[in-house]
């Protein structure tokens, strides 16, 4: 189903039929490096990965991480969305892309419709984004959309993440 539209993308809930591209996102050298390692590796587990995430983020907030597709073609980029996290107050945005579609600008474009989505369709006041220290691209793109950083943060024993966020 669609959700959000801009100029050249359409952000879309997930199906389980997404199964072979997120298998393929979540092994991405970038996914791994600044997100983490799931453990998916079969499409099975992808399709696992889809049900009792983005697609139960749906049912129980009414929003979830949605899969961007170039807009005119079948041909689906990254993901871009949001998430209730039980470790935030606010509302997390998020987005992953693959390697051949990063830099072209397409991760703003979604995000910044994200953002929109929430203030004027979900009513959100505020929305926040989590970081690595060494994610310079994502802290670039995080700053471009008026977002600004706030502090340190720590869950469990992982590493320490950069905080940051905005008023909508």
């Amino acid at each position: 189903m669609k959700v959000i539209e801009t100029e050249r993308l359409v952000l879309e809930e997930m199906v389980t039929e997404d199964a072979a591209f997120m298998l393929e996102l979540l092994n991405t050298p970038s996914w791994l490096k600044y997100i983490g390692d799931r453990n998916v590796h079969t499409i099975e587990e992808a399709r696992n990965y889809l049900l009792y995430g983005a697609m139960s983020s749906y049912k129980k907030s009414g929003f979830g991480f949605y899969r961007v597709r170039l807009k005119g073609s079948e041909t689906v980029i990254g993901t871009c969305g949001l998430v209730k996290r039980d470790t935030l107050e606010d509302v997390d945005l998020g987005f992953a892309y693959l390697p051949e579609y990063e830099k072209k600008g397409y991760a703003q474009e979604a995000a910044a419709a994200t953002l929109e989505f929430a203030k004027l369709t979900l009513q959100l006041k505020r929305v926040v984004a989590i970081t690595l220290e060494n994610n310079e691209n994502c802290i670039r793109l995080l700053k471009k959309l008026g977002m600004q950083y706030e502090r340190n943060v720590r869950f469990d024993e992982t590493e320490e993440l950069m905080l940051f966020g905005i008023t909508l």
